[in-house]
């Protein structure tokens, strides 16, 4: 389950990535809804991994 959550969370990053780079609407500051959405997803999986691995470090 940890791969697949993790597997998740970089297919999100790179669509965010991607989006970002070919946007015209989208800057660091401002994103456009589809920008937003990819972020927000990407954000979400990036907490979620990070939160599930933090227990195992300790």
């Amino acid at each position: 389950m940890p791969e697949d959550l993790y597997d998740r969370y970089q297919v999100a990053s790179t669509a965010h990535r991607q989006h970002h780079a070919t946007c015209t609407a989208c800057t660091d500051t401002c994103r456009c809804p589809t920008g937003q959405r990819l972020y927000e997803s990407f954000a979400r999986l990036q907490d979620a991994y990070l939160n599930r691995q933090r227990p195992q470090r300790r």
